[in-house]
C-alpha cells in the first residue's frame, strides 16, 4: 500500500469483520521508528489460524481467494529492519477474554519506509463504516499526543445522534485536525 494509514484501515476493517466492540489504534513514533497496534476484542482466531494468516492465500473471505493487508503490513515493516506480530485468543478456548493483537514496527529512516499519510482520513472512514464499535484512537510522537474515543463521543452526543452523520464525521476531522496542527 501507499501510506500506512491504508493498513490501519485494512487491519481495523478486520476487527468489525470478526465482531468487535472496541477496537485500539496506537501509533507511537520515535526519532527512529514507528510502531502501530491495533487490539480488539473480536472473536480472535484459532492457533492454525494465526501461524497462517501472514500467507496471501490464506483468507475468509468468500468474495476472493487472497487476503494480502496482514501481509502486506508484514512485509512492508520487515523491509524497513522492522518486526512484525499477531496474537489471537479465539473465543470458543477463551470466552471471557478474546481478540487479536497485530502489531508492526518500521525504521523510519529506511528507504523502503512508506509514510503514514492521511491517517485522519482513515480513521474517519473507519468510524463511519464501524456502527456501534467503540474505537480509540492515539498517536504519540515527541512533539505531539493526540487521541480519540468514540465512546466519550457518544456519551456527549447521546444515543440519538449517530457518528456517521455527515457533520459528526466533519466535526471528528476537524477535531483530529487541531490536535495535529497545535504542534506545528
Amino acid at each position: 500500500m501507499k501510506e500506512l494509514s491504508l493498513n490501519v484501515l485494512d487491519i481495523a476493517e478486520n476487527s468489525i469483520t470478526a465482531r468487535s466492540t472496541l477496537i485500539n489504534i496506537d501509533i507511537l513514533e520515535s526519532d527512529e521508528t514507528l510502531t502501530l497496534s491495533i487490539r480488539d476484542n473480536g472473536c480472535g482466531m484459532s492457533k492454525e489460524m494465526v501461524e497462517s494468516v501472514t500467507d496471501p492465500f490464506c483468507t475468509t473471505r468468500k468474495t476472493r481467494k487472497v487476503g494480502l493487508g496482514i501481509p502486506f503490513l508484514k512485509m512492508e515493516a520487515e523491509m524497513t529492519g522492522g518486526n512484525f506480530s499477531i496474537e489471537s485468543k479465539s473465543e470458543k478456548e477463551y470466552p471471557d477474554d478474546h481478540g487479536t493483537v497485530t502489531s508492526a514496527t518500521f525504521y523510519k529512516n529506511h528507504i523502503d519506509f512508506i509514510p503514514l499519510g492521511d491517517i485522519i482520513s482513515s480513521i474517519c472512514t473507519l468510524i463511519h463504516g464501524a456502527g456501534r464499535i467503540d474505537i480509540v484512537y492515539t498517536h504519540k510522537t515527541p512533539e505531539i499526543d493526540v487521541s480519540l474515543d468514540t465512546k466519550e463521543l457518544r456519551e456527549v452526543l447521546g444515543e440519538e445522534i449517530s457518528l456517521s452523520e455527515p457533520e459528526v464525521l466533519e466535526w471528528i476531522r476537524q477535531y483530529l485536525s487541531e490536535q495535529y496542527n497545535t504542534h506545528k
